[in-house]
């Protein structure tokens, strides 16, 4: 019996009223379990500043807060896309969303910055069992002409907890204490657990690999590690550092015999033959430059918000809401509109409004006002969604129905590998900027050379956080200010390059041409 006609017998409950197999309710399910990935990305861009404060965080330790969890995702993602296609999305599902609220009720409990670290690495690990999973189970509980437009709901719901996140977010750590930013993610598990138990029906494809390749998830996992890991370290470590050429070089190397091992496994990881589709290849790489230019831009806006402008977090997060409001409403249009006109005119469009974003981002200074930052915001949101609605089907739907958990790691890593990369390039970048920039600034408002030894390290470490020291005069902290913000226009001038470069990847994407394939009800 083919896919389509078991979907066709599940399109609506049974006379009973059984709830198990509905395709929205399906919908439904996922996007809660996905709403505390979603809701915790810009939950933790709101409380990052408050974690620094609270825990005596250095920039390079706030940074892991993002990238060791982005690093978790990425290394692990794949490998769980193929657990799910191995033992079921559903119950990879469950496993992730509950492991995902217990161990934000860990951070929660944290009593120090390297503790917080860990259970954020721990937390990114059973997110990446929860979202190739979403879907692979969207996958199979749609037919094919109608994914995109589920894809566009799910990231309509995405975005709306996206936009939640700064508020709520905002709210607590002003009104309560950063710990309980990631005490919300509790109830949303158990909803997820309980909707999950009662809705969802596992949907396995028959010719799903029933082994695991080890060598492939050890090559690729290191190789993952090794090149996040060398980026992130560079700054410190120096460009041409022996160190950073080790862990850069390590990550090729490992690549490369990943790649040769691939072809000779006997049930491979990420079978070679997915990437003979342009489309696929096109859309992953085209998540990953979408995500290096969004997440490694968007990590400064917080501080840029809070320690240049002096906003309260919930001010912060409501300044976010032109960006995140216009995903809510934009990515539910784009699965309409790329129903019926196919991604690529939405994808490049959204590219191109990105990169126009982008640059007029890196024209704000310390004295912007509302108007100028909600313009760039909207258009920015209005960018993002016709591409992450767009790449998702074009990677979904390009794949076969056995690897569909595997296509959605591999969505999702491409999106995680470029935000980790993307924080780690544009922090390096901004970094540079801002020590180039402070001594003379610094010397221009006070007469005297930036202070030498520790005291001078200190200042541009705290500078490249929006930080000026406090008591000093108004001219002093402007002068750190503006070397923050002289930094943060560099960075999004990078990442308006980046976008440019995936709207021209936009024109190789097309729509999934995959159609669902004999598969199994468990």
């Amino acid at each position: 019996m083919s896919q389509s006609v078991v979907l066709d017998k599940e399109a609506a409950p049974s006379a009973g009223g059984r709830l198990r197999g509905h395709p929205w309710l399906t919908l439904l399910t996922v996007a809660v379990g996905v709403m505390m990935v979603a809701l915790d990305g810009t939950v933790v861009a709101i409380a990052n500043p408050a974690i620094q404060h609270d825990l005596n965080a250095s920039p390079a330790d706030i940074q892991w807060v993002t990238s060791g969890y982005l690093l978790a995702l990425a290394v692990f993602l794949i490998t769980a896309g193929k657990i799910g296609d191995r033992f079921g999305h559903k119950t990879t599902f469950l496993v992730g969303a509950v492991g995902f609220a217990a161990t934000s009720a860990a951070i929660g409990f944290a009593g120090s910055i390297q503790q917080v670290i860990l259970f954020r690495v721990l937390q990114g690990l059973f997110g990446a069992l929860l979202q190739p999973a979403a879907l692979g189970l969207l996958r199979g509980a749609f037919p094919a002409e109608k994914l995109n437009m589920a894809i566009g709901i799910w990231g309509g719901v995405i975005g709306a907890s996206t936009a939640a996140g700064p508020i709520v977010g905002g709210l607590l750590v002003e009104h309560v204490n950063w710990e309980s930013v990631f005490y919300i993610n509790i109830p949303v598990g158990v909803i997820a657990l309980v909707l999950g138990l009662l809705v969802l029906k596992d949907v396995r494809a028959e010719n799903a690999a029933k082994s695991f390749d080890i060598p492939g998830i050890v090559l690729l996992s290191g190789a993952m590690f090794m090149l996040v890991w060398g980026i992130i370290k560079a700054p410190s470590w120096g460009w041409g550092d022996p160190a950073t050429l080790l862990f850069l070089g390590g990550a090729v190397l490992a690549l490369a015999a990943f790649a040769v091992w691939q072809k000779y496994a006997k049930e491979p990881l990420v079978p070679l033959s997915l990437f003979r589709s342009v489309p696929l290849s096109a859309g992953t790489l085209l998540m990953v430059l979408m995500a290096f230019a969004f997440f490694g831009g968007i990590f400064f806006v917080t501080f840029y918000l809070q320690n240049v402008h002096g906003m309260a977090p919930v001010d912060a997060g409501v300044h976010l809401l032109p960006m995140t409001g216009m995903m809510i409403v934009g990515a539910p249009l784009a699965g309409y509109l790329i129903g019926k006109v196919g991604p690529r005119i939405p994808i490049v469009g959204g590219m191109l409004f990105t990169t126009a974003a982008m640059l007029g981002m890196s024209t704000l200074d310390i004295h912007s006002g509302n108007g100028a930052m909600a313009l760039w915001f909207v258009l920015m949101g209005l960018g993002l969604s016709p591409v992450m609605v767009g790449a998702t089907e074009v990677i979904v739907g390009n794949a076969p129905m056995e690897l569909s958990g595997v296509a959605g790691g591999l969505q999702q890593a491409a999106m995680q590998v470029g935000g980790s990369l993307g924080t780690a390039v544009l922090g390096a970048v901004m970094a540079s900027k801002v020590t180039s920039a402070l001594p003379g600034k610094w010397q221009a408002a006070t007469g005297q050379p930036l202070p030498p030894g520790p005291d001078g390290e200190q200042l541009k470490q705290a500078a490249q956080l929006g930080i000026a020291p406090s008591g000093v005069p108004q001219g002093v902290a402007d002068a750190v200010h503006s070397s923050f913000v002289s930094g943060m226009g560099v960075a999004f001038v990078v990442a308006a390059v980046v976008a440019l470069a995936a709207a021209g990847l936009g024109l190789l994407t097309r729509r999934g041409v995959n159609e669902t394939g004999p598969a199994v009800h468990i």
